[in-house]
């Protein structure tokens, strides 16, 4: 949701959230901070600072909730398209008080020439992953909630940056993606040679051993 909305009303200076385990968790802060957007948390027991959040939340539930029972979404998917719908036809369309009787679209036209927006949604997508750090073994894999990886072997001895989705596990390198982790699948593996690292000994004649 908060990529969507980057995407569709740009980078605000601030994003002003509750203490969800969501809106403290690693990406998000992450993202903001290569955005240069201030994440603003509520204080803790405090009602008052919450107030706005709490008041669209009530609007949600008021005026958007009822079209879902008149009509059950069938996916997430559907679901997240026909708030947006809701969001845009109805929410931004209806004149608000703290807005001096505007609508939350003629406020945001009016000063649109002052928003930066990201165009680049495959780099927007890539800020969001959660990220680990991790030394290669001098096989060339990693391990990454408890399943083995295999990386190039150029990375073998580093210790790399990982980012990761349910799509997959990538290295970076100074913010750029340079190559996918590969998953190892044990049934496979027995017929895979694995890559030796360069700095392994070498046993030669005579018992010595060369580096």
């Amino acid at each position: 949701m908060t990529k969507e909305a980057l995407l569709r009303y740009g980078k605000p200076k601030r994003i002003y959230s509750d203490n969800g385990k969501i809106y403290r968790a690693e990406p998000l802060q992450y993202a903001c901070a290569e955005l240069g957007i201030t994440l603003i948390h509520t204080q803790p027991y405090d009602p008052q600072s919450k107030w706005k959040i709490e008041r669209f939340f009530r609007t949600v539930q008021t005026r958007f909730y009822p079209l879902l029972e008149m009509n059950s979404p069938k996916s997430l998917e559907e679901l997240n398209e026909r708030f947006w719908k809701w969001l845009e036809e109805d929410y931004h369309r209806k004149p608000h008080a703290s807005l001096n009787g505007k609508t939350p679209h003629e406020v945001f036209q009016s000063q649109v020439h002052l928003v930066s927006f990201v165009e680049d949604s495959d780099w927007l997508d890539s800020i969001f992953l959660k990220r680990e750090y991790r030394k290669v073994k001098a096989d060339g894999t990693i391990t990454l909630n408890k399943q083995l990886y295999e990386v190039p072997p150029r990375f073998i001895g580093q210790s790399i940056e990982l980012r990761y989705d349910e799509q997959g596990v990538y290295v970076y390198e100074d913010g750029q993606r340079v190559a996918e982790a590969v998953l190892v699948r044990f049934e496979d593996n027995a017929y895979v040679k694995r890559h030796r690292s360069p700095f392994a000994t070498v046993p030669v004649e005579g018992g010595e051993n060369d580096v």
